[in-house]
């Protein structure tokens, strides 16, 4: 099988807090998370031929991952599985303040992958590499190993996107900035979220931000802005991309559920804006339940949403 989109970074089992029981005994939700898996499995339920770059450990959480990418039809295939490390894991918690993260990925699978472990036969033969800023922040070797990921693709005229995703845990801003924006110059979408821009730059005008990533070198830049939407821009335009306003429960995967999804739109034949716009739909349907993964919906519930709006298909499927 050789996968149209490529996903690339560390995936992580996850441990989701639910609401408290009447006694306020904590209990968690079993999942699956990772920023670039999330969005591996959005892309997959939009319809789209995807596929895993990472390592996983010979270990249960490993199975389990596999398990999933398998039923969700995200090709293994480019997958490594190794007995020398484990596979990671994290935890999220809710307040009034927003979900937060405990994340143990120190030495994890994922974190160890390097630069000879690439499947180049397989980013040749991609029509897109999707990468994130933790893709790169969980280790040296990792971070070099997406670099050589960019260049195979570059060379290729494979399409390279990426997500900032910034995790402070995991490096301080001025070393995330010059990494992430040594990758960002080659890529042809970049998907930056409105507060990694303001850490990363110290930005807070959303055109002056676009303009940035412009000048980097991306070819056309999305801006996540949460509840005020996306900011879509290429050299020659730019336009608001309102979000679907939905009552969240958990946003987990939100962004991972956006991005996926444009990604699978623009492989199915939308143009940028109609596959923002379907986007900024899946990622809200994402936010109505519980953990990273189970929310994101099906392409038959996006259009059922879309539909509603008055949507034009264009080259969507059911």
């Amino acid at each position: 099988m050789t996968a149209d989109l490529l996903c690339m970074g560390e995936p992580m089992l996850e441990f989701n807090q639910l609401p408290p029981n009447p006694d306020g005994t904590r209990h968690y939700l079993e999942g699956h998370g990772g920023d670039t898996s999330n969005a591996a499995i959005a892309a997959a339920r939009q319809g789209a031929s995807v596929g895993m770059i990472t390592a996983l450990g010979q270990d249960m959480p490993g199975d389990s991952f596999i398990r999933l990418w398998q039923r969700e039809g995200v090709d293994t295939t480019t997958v490594q599985r190794t007995d020398r490390y484990q596979t990671g894991v994290y935890f999220v918690t809710h307040d009034q303040d927003g979900h937060h993260f405990l994340h143990y990925r120190t030495g994890s699978a994922a974190a160890m992958y390097a630069p000879a472990d690439l499947p180049v036969t397989a980013i040749k033969a991609a029509r897109i590499l999707y990468v994130s800023g933790i893709s790169q922040g969980i280790s040296t070797s990792a971070c070099d190993a997406v670099f050589k990921a960019i260049d195979v693709a570059a060379a290729n005229g494979v399409a390279i996107a990426y997500d900032t995703n910034y995790r402070p845990r995991l490096w301080p801003p001025a070393r995330a900035a010059s990494v992430m924006h040594a990758a960002m110059a080659h890529a042809d979408y970049a998907m930056p979220g409105l507060e990694d821009v303001r850490t990363l730059t110290g930005l807070t005008d959303p055109d002056r931000m676009l303009d940035f990533y412009l000048r980097l070198g991306s070819k056309l830049v999305l801006l996540k802005m949460g509840e005020a939407g996306s900011y879509l821009a290429t050299a020659d335009a730019r336009m608001l991309i309102p979000a679907h306003k939905v009552v969240p429960v958990d946003a987990t995967g939100a962004g991972d559920t956006f991005c996926g999804s444009f990604l699978a739109r623009l492989l199915g034949g939308d143009d940028p804006q109609a596959a923002a716009r379907y986007a900024s739909v899946a990622a809200a349907l994402k936010c109505l339940g519980y953990g990273a993964v189970g929310p994101i919906p099906t392409a038959a519930h996006v259009w059922e949403v879309l539909d509603a709006q008055g949507a034009s298909r264009r080259n969507g499927v059911r």
